[in-house]
């Protein structure tokens, strides 16, 4: 069954888990911010469509694509799914005081327009509260390269915070945070209305190809035309 197209009232967030084990205590994380995105959308009688991206079921493909710029189908509908998102949840396990190899590869891949303006949560797990400022050093950094519009609230979860209902206080607070820009259209505005002002060097994926004048004399050449 198709979902609905997003709208006023209906918004499509994705979930992207870079958890590797199964079940994955970041995917549940990551899920536990969707869920409560959704509840208090429905509370405002708003609709929310969840999609996941899990990382390690597309892993090979990521690696590839690293590699040889080969994009599998998995990634490609990965990838795709972004470009639809009025919202990210983006999870992350914590592994050495870093974001781990297999996000940031992922990120590696991603066209840098994709995500610009796109409201986000920032989230990780780890197995020490001594990784907690690693959301805000590194991922907040590489989300702000990407040009995402990152919320102010990130959720991290070590083992002992699971039982702690202060990271339910957080999840509402950035859940919430989340639903109100995606509610204000920021994303597409920038889209409709500011896109030509962002650097586009490397092409784009969510929209730039818009602006590609296609009666210059080089496109007519490249179509098998005449130049003017």
């Amino acid at each position: 069954m198709t979902n609905p197209p997003a709208g006023p009232d209906r918004f499509s967030l994705v979930v992207v888990s870079g958890g590797t084990s199964d079940p994955s205590s970041t995917r549940m994380l990551a899920d536990r911010v969707a869920a409560r995105v959704t509840a208090l959308a429905s509370e405002r009688e708003k609709q929310v469509t969840v999609a996941v991206i899990d990382l390690r079921e597309i892993a090979t493909e990521i690696s590839t694509a690293l590699v040889s710029q080969l994009v599998g189908p998995g990634l490609e509908k990965a990838i795709a799914t972004l470009a639809r998102a009025d919202g990210i949840v983006a999870a992350t396990p914590v592994y050495n005081a870093a974001v781990s190899g297999l996000f940031t590869s992922f990120v590696d891949v991603l066209d840098k327009d994709l995500i610009i303006a796109k409201p986000t949560v920032l989230a990780a797990t780890a197995g020490t509260a001594r990784h907690a400022l690693v959301v805000d050093e590194q991922m907040r950094a590489l989300f702000a390269y990407l040009r995402a519009l990152t919320v102010p609230t990130s959720v991290f979860a070590a083992p002992e915070d699971w039982s702690d209902g202060a990271l339910g206080q957080r999840i509402d607070r950035a859940a919430l945070e989340l639903l109100f820009l995606m509610e204000s259209g920021f994303a597409q505005r920038v889209k409709d209305q500011s896109w030509h002002s962002y650097q586009h060097e490397y092409g784009s994926r969510a929209g730039a190809e818009d602006s590609i004048d296609l009666d210059s004399d080089l496109m007519r050449l490249a179509t098998g035309g005449a130049a003017g």
